[in-house]
């Protein structure tokens, strides 16, 4: 099964409505020429002042919204639907992937460090809501603008069925984050689909964060953490944020029509689409046969891809760094041909699992360990460095993360690079790599570093000789 390549739902031009008209002005003067041409789609748009409180405040900020949400594509969302995510789009999502070398050679010399960080890199807000001086203090909370818009009727009435939904959102237990379909969205859904109301509860907390993330946070963003979560991730699932030239999207597909529409305890964005909470590891990689071919047949080839793909395998979310078919292609065709040969597949499956990490989940901006004695959460610096243990007998990667506003970098033992980052899954997060991750040699110094793999050529012999102490016995998951 694989998903046509979709469209854009919706020129952000015609939709998008922010009422912070300064808020791209406190971003860096370095990331200004992306940046610029994204703020020229919000100057095209019509600002609005939503703070002060009107009848129907939400309803305000969407009413110039709607007219171009309602003819969105509904074919590609069912496509979405089905799936659980716009897995192409992900894989076509990190627009500004030709821009890592400038961040990378300020991480090669340390006397150059990048001088600014995303402006929230510190706890999540759990204060107050810092509005703008200028306008009223809003006297609502979230879900009572939602209940009393004429623009989130349907959203509204969902919310009404789970009470201590409806506790939570008129609560001051946080400042929460919204992000709230408009009615048109839902006209999006496949007819006559009744998921069950477990499935209904689980797809409202996945619009909602539990952190504050006014505008100018969430396009700061790589991903959001919301109240939903599932059973083998372990944590808060997350969402993905996305500012491209054709403006801001959840998760890709979901493009924001209406943002910073502030209550007593947090703030609402309007999203055009519903979100609807990703799929696991494997379904995705299933899903994605143009880039991940050779991937999956390795994975079936040694009994992996079951195993990863299994609920009779419990644990607390993971890491999967996905090579492509591409970066297989790189190993040659006499290495390739020895892997996926009989007499190559307890190679092939150390090699797998050399690129599995279980129980520690890496994002581009978040680190959860559910090694440790209480599961770890933190919210990460613009650079950071871990170690993280593999599959492959707790062997372990060596990942350096630099962010710089909307740039990201993740390298993989000093050489290979995530290409595509933070592929939220429900039991773990995917990040593509350029290269094969091949184990480093015996170190004559007890260093691994010293035996990485640069990307040279490799023969077929020294290929096993790196491999060879690890298929003497069968290693499992």
């Amino acid at each position: 099964m694989r998903f046509s390549r979709v469209l854009p739902l919706l020129p952000v031009a015609s939709a998008f409505v922010i009422t912070e008209a300064d808020v791209f002005e406190r971003i860096e003067k370095t990331e200004r020429q992306v940046i610029d041409k994204v703020k020229e789609t919000f100057d095209r748009a019509q600002v609005q002042d939503v703070i002060e409180q009107s009848p129907d405040v939400l309803g305000d900020a969407f009413a110039k919204a709607i007219e171009g949400v309602k003819n969105a594509g509904e074919d590609v969302y069912h496509k979405i639907h089905k799936a659980g995510c716009d897995v192409e789009s992900w894989l076509e999502g990190s627009t500004f992937e030709d821009s890592y070398v400038d961040i990378e050679e300020d991480h090669d010399h340390p006397h150059h460090p990048p001088h600014h960080g995303p402006p929230h890199h510190g706890p999540p807000h759990h204060g107050k809501p810092h509005h703008p001086p200028h306008h009223g203090k809003p006297n609502l909370t979230v879900y009572e603008l939602i209940s009393k818009s004429n623009y989130t009727t349907h959203l509204a009435k969902l919310i009404d069925e789970y009470p201590d939904l409806v506790e939570t959102l008129n609560g001051t237990k946080a400042n929460y984050t919204v992000f709230a379909p408009i009615d048109s969205a839902f006209e999006k859904l496949p007819p006559h689909h009744k998921p069950s109301k477990e499935h209904i509860k689980n797809a409202l907390l996945y619009h909602v964060s539990g952190d504050f993330y006014p505008a100018g946070r969430v396009l700061h963003s790589y991903t959001i953490p919301t109240l939903y979560e599932p059973e083998l991730l372990g944590h808060k699932q997350r969402l993905t944020v996305r500012v491209t030239l054709k403006g801001p999207a959840i998760n890709f597909y979901s493009k924001i029509v209406a943002a910073n529409i502030f209550g007593t305890n947090g703030v609402i964005h309007g999203v055009d689409s519903i979100l609807i909470p990703p799929p696991n590891v494997a379904s995705i990689i299933d899903l994605l046969p143009g880039e991940f071919s050779t991937l999956e047949l390795g994975l079936d080839k040694t009994g992996l891809f079951d195993k990863i793909n299994s609920t009779d395998y419990p644990h607390s979310g993971g890491t999967f760094f996905a090579p492509s078919n591409f970066a297989f292609k790189k190993l040659g065709p006499r290495i390739n041909a020895f892997l996926f040969s009989k007499y190559g597949v307890k190679y092939l499956k150390a090699l797998l699992k050399y690129h599995i990490v279980v129980d520690q989940t890496l994002y581009s901006d978040a680190f959860y360990d559910a090694t440790s004695e209480d599961l770890v959460e933190a919210t990460r610096p613009p650079y950071f460095h871990v170690d993280l243990p593999t599959a492959l007998d707790d062997k372990s990667l060596a990942v350096d993360v630099t962010r710089y506003g909307p740039f990201v970098s993740i390298r993989i033992n000093g050489f290979s690079r995530v290409t595509v980052h933070d592929g939220v899954a429900s039991d773990g997060v995917i990040q593509v790599v350029s290269d094969v991750l091949i184990p480093p040699k015996k170190p004559s110094n007890g260093n691994d570093a010293e035996g990485f793999w640069k990307g040279e050529e490799m023969t077929v012999e020294e290929f096993k000789e790196r491999l060879e102490q690890y298929t003497e016995e069968n290693l499992e998951l």
